[in-house]
């Protein structure tokens, strides 16, 4: 968390508010994200025009003429829109200040986050090795079978590799296998070709599903309003750990892969 319906939601709620305003400058209270926010960030960004918002994986990129800033809003970072004059909380540890009188205020309570300019963002080492958008023409159920050939890892984490697939994090993984009836430890290179067809359906689908709502508010998240996402209310297997299966009621179970939750029913998903 956030994902890329969060991340997407933020692009969504910002940019027709910041694409025409410069930034007039940036005030770092915490440069001890998860990577140090450089020193020389400020003057970088100081009276440049904001062209437009985009989004690659699970990174917002402010795209200014010269280049772009990288924001990774980590696992609990949100980037929202606030007067200049609002006093900052605990975990407000960047401003970025535009010419309108208003500021991007960056907050993350974990520091997991980070912000990097990047004269070409393409090619940026976070995000020049990613995969195809999973909205996008380049992502589906071909290129996903091919992807999975001879490949022992579990299904979930094949499809949490953004080198597979960019911005598929744990909780539309764990949603689109259960919509797919596909169990998540599964071998990746052991799944018949003709299952990656409901399986590519279920991860467009989920996804475009969250975006509707916003996103998913578990704990931290709140776009670019400061609004949550509503997307909880809709989950089928994530964070509902022994809980009757909406489909066949027998509990869901809870199995941890890679250092991350699974949620997944035994008998809906094989």
């Amino acid at each position: 968390m956030p994902e890329l319906p969060e991340v997407e939601t933020t692009r969504r709620g910002l940019e027709p508010v910041v694409v025409g305003q410069s930034i007039a400058s940036l005030t770092v209270r915490e440069r001890r994200l998860r990577w140090p926010v450089a020193g020389n960030l400020a003057e970088r960004l100081r009276d440049r025009q904001i062209l437009s918002l985009g989004r690659r994986g699970k990174y917002l990129l402010v795209n200014l003429r010269d280049g772009s800033l990288i924001v990774h809003l980590g696992m609990s970072g949100s980037l929202r829109l606030v007067p200049t004059g609002q006093a900052p909380g605990n975990h407000d540890h960047v401003d970025i200040n535009l010419s309108g009188g208003d500021c991007l205020r960056f907050n993350d309570p974990r520091r997991f986050g980070s912000l990097h300019f990047s004269a070409s963002p393409e090619r940026h080492k976070l995000l020049r090795n990613m995969g195809p958008e999973p909205l996008g023409e380049a992502f589906g159920a071909d290129y996903l079978w091919q992807a999975s050939r001879q490949r022992r890892v579990a299904i979930k984490q094949h499809l949490m590799n953004s080198r597979v697939v960019a911005g598929v994090g744990n909780i539309y993984a764990n949603e689109a296998l259960f919509r797919a009836g596909i169990h998540p430890t599964r071998a990746a290179g052991r799944i018949a070709r003709a299952r990656f067809v409901p399986l590519t359906d279920a991860i467009r689908a989920v996804l475009t599903d969250a975006l509707s709502f916003g996103g998913t508010t578990l704990r931290d998240f709140v776009g670019g309003d400061g609004r949550p996402g509503y997307f909880k209310q809709s989950l089928q297997v994530y964070d509902r750990a022994g809980q009757p299966c909406r489909r066949c009621a027998k509990p869901i179970r809870l199995k941890v892969q890679g250092q991350r939750a699974t949620y997944y029913c035994a008998n809906c998903q094989r």
